[in-house]
């Protein structure tokens, strides 16, 4: 299926690896330029260059910066070579806070939370969305948590954070922007096989004092599909979300965690 994307620019965020990188590969492979953001300049470079190996044709521009700080976005928005705001696809993600206990959470992490994971979102957003909307054309996916779906208690700040996004896109997804070519929609990945759930499974491990291939296997059994998901199916669906036949899709919540979710809303 051609994507219809061919010639757009994205911006994806959190791009050197994991999940971000499943998004910028997909966009890639379908012809899209893009300008990946992260804060590790090794990694990314590295990154970066297997793309522009892996799609002859495709401008590949790697910015390592914080997205999360006003520096971070001006880099990404006045990159040589790049659109500047004139993104067709901005794919937000942003690392998640630190687990713990409510109760040992002051001010500063809660702000530090809501900035990554809700304002900055926002933030470019605003930067980007009217221009797709005068431009008649536009995808925008965040990439948050299946935590938003089913609140994981140790998990506090990711929780409040996100779920304060997905308010906020749930308004501007049904404030006009769709008329004019623009969507909005959420992804929330549920357990994917990248560097942070192998850091999990890994503390899981120290702490229980059980082998980390019971730990795997454990997890993993939890899971209907019985595995864990891979970066590269979870870019695809984003990637599908940012072609030309998903525009009747618009202001979703979109859920790709192999059936673990119990619910049936």
């Amino acid at each position: 299926m051609d994507l219809g994307i061919r010639g757009k620019w994205a911006l994806v965020c959190g791009a050197s690896k994991g999940l971000g990188l499943g998004c910028a590969q997909a966009l890639a492979a379908e012809g899209v330029n893009v300008v990946m953001v992260a804060r590790g300049a090794d990694a990314l470079n590295a990154s970066a260059d297997n793309l522009r190996g892996r799609a002859p044709g495709v401008q590949v521009l790697p910015v390592a910066a914080d997205i999360t700080t006003p520096e971070g976005r001006e880099a990404a928005f006045t990159v040589s070579g790049g659109p500047g705001t004139a993104f067709d696809i901005v794919v937000t993600n942003a690392g998640g806070p630190p687990p713990g206990d409510f109760r040992d959470w002051d001010r500063q992490a809660w702000m530090k939370a809501v900035d990554a994971n809700m304002l900055t979102p926002i933030e470019l957003i605003k930067a980007t969305v009217d221009g797709m909307a005068g431009r008649g054309f536009g995808r925008i996916v965040n990439i948050t948590s299946s935590a938003v779906k089913a609140p994981i208690d140790i998990l506090g700040l990711s929780n409040g954070a996100r779920s304060g996004l997905t308010g906020f896109v749930a308004g501007l997804a049904r404030s006009g922007i769709a008329a004019r070519g623009v969507t909005v929609n959420n992804l929330l990945p549920g357990k994917f096989d990248t560097d942070r759930l192998q850091a999990t499974l890994a503390s899981a491990a120290s702490k229980t004092g059980k082998p980390l291939d019971d730990i795997r296997s454990a997890q993993m059994g939890q899971i209907p599909a019985r595995r864990f998901g891979h970066p590269q199916e979870f870019g695809a669906i984003c990637a599908f979300l940012c072609s030309v036949h998903a525009g009747y899709i618009n202001g979703q919540n979109i859920l790709p965690d192999g059936g673990l979710y119990p619910g049936t809303y």
